[in-house]
């Protein structure tokens, strides 16, 4: 068998190294503080339980950061992994958000109020969004084109002279939930809509 073949590091043990190197660090710390304060006890040094402490609390701080910085980064480019996932077929609905005709915006917002008084939020709360693109798409700020993700949107909106790109979020992000979440929608989420809505179109 070549050398070649041998795993030449792996990610567990590069963990346990750099386990291994906090650990002695943390040892050289404690001796060093040991040494200069020899005049408290010629006998006195830290206890392992405070030692283990110590170790415990730097790996629950380093836990914690890692953590605030995943879901730092989740909030970040979520709509683009959802986006991602879209366009490698993972979601045919995402992909049928666009009707094939052209629907007016005034008979989507009819169709959303209908639906809304039926009790039929995630479908008022879609028809919404179909009318805030059938918006964009009369007032020639960007054209249909189905294949086209919310992710997309937005970054085409953010480069664009929009005075406000906060209700276009809403809208978006209401619909990613309509398309990948299994939640209900509430009246709250339609109101949420309906303000964004109202805010665009009064630009």
């Amino acid at each position: 068998m070549s050398t070649e073949a041998f795993a030449k590091t792996s990610w567990e043990w590069q963990l346990s190294q750099f386990q291994q190197q906090i650990g002695e660090w943390l040892e050289y710390q404690s001796y060093r503080f040991e040494r200069v304060l020899p005049e408290l006890s010629p006998d006195w040094k830290l206890s392992p339980w405070v030692t283990n402490l110590l170790s415990f609390l730097f790996w629950l701080v380093i836990a914690l950061f890692l953590a605030i910085v995943i879901w730092r980064l989740w909030r970040e480019f979520s709509p683009y992994i959802y986006a991602w996932l879209g366009n490698n077929g993972n979601s045919v609905r995402s992909r049928s958000k666009v009707p094939s005709e052209n629907v007016s915006m005034t008979t989507l917002l009819e169709r959303s109020q209908k639906l809304y008084r039926q009790g039929n939020y995630r479908e008022a709360c879609r028809c919404l969004y179909l009318a805030i693109l059938q918006h964009l798409h009369d007032t020639k700020i960007l054209l249909h084109q189905p294949s086209r993700t919310d992710a997309e949107y937005l970054q085409l909106l953010r480069s664009s002279s929009q005075t406000s790109i906060q209700p276009y979020e809403t809208l978006m992000a209401t619909h990613e939930q309509l398309c990948f979440g299994n939640g209900e929608m509430s009246p709250e989420n339609y109101e949420q809509c309906r303000q964004a809505y109202r805010e665009i179109t009064q630009q």
